[in-house]
Formats: structure tokens, sequence, C-alpha cells
């Protein structure tokens, strides 16, 4: 019974194999192991279908031009790697830039009570604006932006200054020609890539066709000739840049925002580095004449109050700035942010507007004071083995030149023999062949340790 019972469900599964199995005895184990043996088939044939199943989609041709992974994915995936190969080893990261000191109590008890609030009837809130709570708005521009003329209805608050960067790219669309300083960090041009702004990339140098590459580098201050530089529809610009650790003068901003009025384009402006800024160099484009008209400024509190992994940042659209047809360019980005974004954690901007309070400002600004002193102590080192850093006085980066060789080989030997992990310039564009970044962010400790086994393996 049992026999011809399995059999009948099977009859189309390789009969003869089954036969030789089964011998069509009526016994329950020779049948059961004939079952097994049909189900093993049958899970077999469906993972060969599975494996070689294809939708009728095709991948999106603009992220096949992107060359190889985001810089820092890769870097974290190198990371794992070696851990693996030295499981003893005590690896210490000088690379990625993540903060690394608690949260002020101020700040940190305003978020811990907001979502306490959020368990009582009267505290309970579900969505916010998109464009950010006003009492935050209110305070970045005051805060910020206090004799500048920025208004509060001007600032769109956000989870970070990197999503805003791709918000920025929805808004422009494909059609813009961009330009991009290099060394630069590296999502302008990758966000340019995806939204289609870009052709190949050169398998030489690793530039992309149709973005301006405008070179910033020692011999010329780490500021772009803009006589040499053609116009753009869009100008990413970055201050204190990332890599480089470079804060703009007030000089080479005024060049900028008069090259831009003169070409009639877009400046979008990252200042989210600018409260490292200590020697008087301006915190804002909006400190210079003119930049209502020509720039967007972005900017983040994940490096002024170490909010990484909090995610809270802001865009400022002036009204002032116009398309070419008249238009308020802030409009379309009130758009965007309400088609694409649901605004930023309640929570998160209960945080952020505990930063800008007295005491949690004050409590923000020891943070920075503690990086900038790790950035001391790396600069120092490095001096010290006769290297030049650039960077490091009004920004948490540094930018360390090893003439002749190529990053990645350097980063691949700091880390061999040092286990210290720094990231390799080639990733911030082709002017970063011979760099590495190293970042001030981390625990005191881990810095001291990092200098000595930097002066004992790198002398």
């Amino acid at each position: 019974m049992y026999g011809r019972f399995y059999l009948s469900l099977v009859k189309n599964w390789h009969l003869e194999h089954i036969k030789e199995q089964c011998k069509f005895q009526s016994t329950r184990k020779p049948c059961f192991f004939v079952v097994m043996k049909w189900g093993q088939g049958i899970t077999a044939l469906d993972n060969e279908k599975d494996n070689n199943y294809r939708t009728k989609v095709a991948r999106n041709p603009k992220l096949e031009r992107l060359e190889n992974n985001y810089l820092f994915p890769e870097i974290s995936a190198r990371e794992l790697q070696h851990i693996r190969k030295y499981p003893d080893a005590k690896v210490i990261s000088l690379g990625i830039g993540d903060t690394t000191q608690p949260l002020p109590d101020v700040i940190a008890s305003s978020m811990a009570n907001y979502a306490v609030g959020l368990s009582t009837p009267t505290g309970y809130r579900g969505y916010g604006a998109e464009q950010g709570c006003k009492e935050l708005r209110n305070a970045i521009a005051k805060t910020f932006y206090g004799k500048m003329g920025i208004k509060d209805t001007e600032v769109f608050v956000s989870d970070g200054a990197q999503c805003d960067i791709s918000r920025l790219q929805l808004l422009f669309g494909s059609n813009m020609s961009v330009a991009v300083q290099d060394p630069i960090f590296p999502a302008y041009v990758d966000s340019s890539v995806i939204i289609g702004q870009t052709g190949d990339a050169d398998k030489e140098s690793g530039r992309y066709e149709n973005i301006k590459y405008m070179k910033c580098e020692a011999r010329n201050g780490f500021f772009p000739d803009l006589s040499k530089t053609p116009r753009t529809d869009i100008i990413f610009f970055c201050s204190p840049n990332n890599p480089t650790g470079h804060a703009a003068t007030r000089e080479q901003l005024e060049q900028l925002v008069q090259f831009a009025q003169d070409n009639g384009s877009i400046i979008v402006y990252d200042s989210a580095y600018a409260v490292y800024i200590t020697d008087g160099r301006p915190r804002s484009i909006y400190e210079i004449p003119g930049a209502r008209k020509v720039a967007i400024e972005i900017s983040s509190f994940s490096k002024i109050a170490g909010f990484t992994g909090v995610r809270l940042g802001w865009t400022v659209v002036p009204e002032d700035l116009l398309y070419l047809n008249g238009l308020r360019v802030i409009n379309d980005f009130n758009r965007i942010v309400t088609t694409c974004f649901n605004g930023a954690s309640r929570i998160a901007q209960a945080g952020g507007l505990a930063s800008l309070s007295s005491e949690g400002f004050k409590s923000v600004l020891s943070l920075v004071d503690y990086y900038k002193e790790n950035a001391e102590i790396l600069l120092e080192t490095f001096k010290s083995l006769g290297l030049k850093a650039y960077g490091g006085e009004n920004a948490p980066y540094l930018w360390v030149h090893f003439p002749g060789s190529n990053s990645w080989d350097v980063f691949n030997e700091i880390l061999e023999k040092a286990h210290i992990i720094t990231v390799p310039g080639a990733g911030f564009g082709p002017a970063g062949k011979e760099f590495i970044r190293v970042t001030a962010f981390g625990q005191r400790e881990n810095i001291l340790e990092a200098s000595k086994r930097l002066r004992s393996h790198l002398s």
C-alpha cells in the first residue's frame, strides 16, 4: 500500500532509479527512502531554477558606471579581513571619521526625556513637519547665521548632510554640469554618477566624463585656479575640506562667489566641519556678500555634537536663489523634501535643540577642543617622522603626503605593520594618490598608542 501510494506521487521522477532503490517493496522503510530522495531531487531542481531565474528588469546603466565599491565600506571590509588574519591584534581606527566621545549629558538627557514623553498621552507626537520643527530651525538660524540674514524658513532640517547631497541631486537632475574639488569627499562624485550627470570613468585617471575636477593642492593653497576652471551649473565646495583639512580664506571664498555670479552657477557649500575653524576664517559661505544669490549650504550635527549615529543635519536654501526663469529654488527643494522625506526624528531634533542651548553648545565645543588636541598630537607625530601633514588645525583631518607612493600601498603597509586603519587618498580623487587621510576622532589613549606605533614602524 505505502509503496504504491508513494510511487504514484513520484511516478514522473526518475522512475527507474526509484525502482532500483525501492524494489517495489511494500514496507515503509524503503518507501520513506524514496520520498526523501524525491524531496531532495525536487529541492535541487528548485534551487537550480532559482539560481537561474532572472527578472526582465535591466540594471540602471548609471550604476554600472560607478568605479568599485563606495570608499568607506571597502575600508571596513579590509579592516574585517585584517582582524581575521590577526585576531589578537588591537586595531586602531584613524580612518572613517566617526566620533568616539559620549554625548554630553544635557543632550542625551533631552533625547531620553523626549522619548519617555512619547509614552504618555500628553507627550506623544506623530509626524512632524518635513522641514523640521520650528524651534530647531530658528535655533540653527540664530546660532550659525546670526548676522547673515538667514531666516528660519530657509533652514531645512534633515537626517544628515550626506542624505541632503542626494536630495539636492534630485533637485538638479541629470542634465546639470558639475565641478568638484580634487581631492574631495566621494559622495559628490558618486551621487553625480548615479543621477546621470556623468559619462564613464577614465581607466587611467579615474576621472569621470562631464565632471570638472578643480585641483586643490598645496602648491595652489588648496584652492582651485578659477581662471582656468570652465563654467558648470553646479560647484560642490567643502570647507573645511574633507579630506585635506584646509579651510578656505575669506579672499578665496570671495573669489568663489564672484566666479559663481559671473557664470550664473550654484555653489553647494558643505560646512559640516565649520565649528572646527578657530582662526577667523569664514564658517559659512553666507559671510561673503552676494552668496545668498548663488549658494546652498549643507551642514550636520554629526561632527559638531557627535551625532554620527543619531543622524541630524540641515540645508539652507535662501529665498534669493533663483533659476534662469526667475523662480525660487527653495520652492522646488521644499517639494523634494516633502516628497522624499517624512522629517528628521523628533527625538534627534530634541537632541539638536539641546545642543544649541547655552549649556549644550558649551559642552559641544569642549568635544571639538578634545578632537583638536588629538589632531595636534598626530600632527607632531608625522612632523617628527619627516612627513608633511596638512590640515589638523581648522579641521579634524590630517592629509599626509608620501611622495612617490601609491596611497593604497601606504594604507596596506600601515595596517599590516602598525595595525592602524587610515584612508587612502586615491579614494578622494586622482589628486590624492600619494596621500592618506588620518582622522583625529578617537579616544585619547588610542591616539597616543597610534602615535607610538607610527613612530616605531614608519621611522
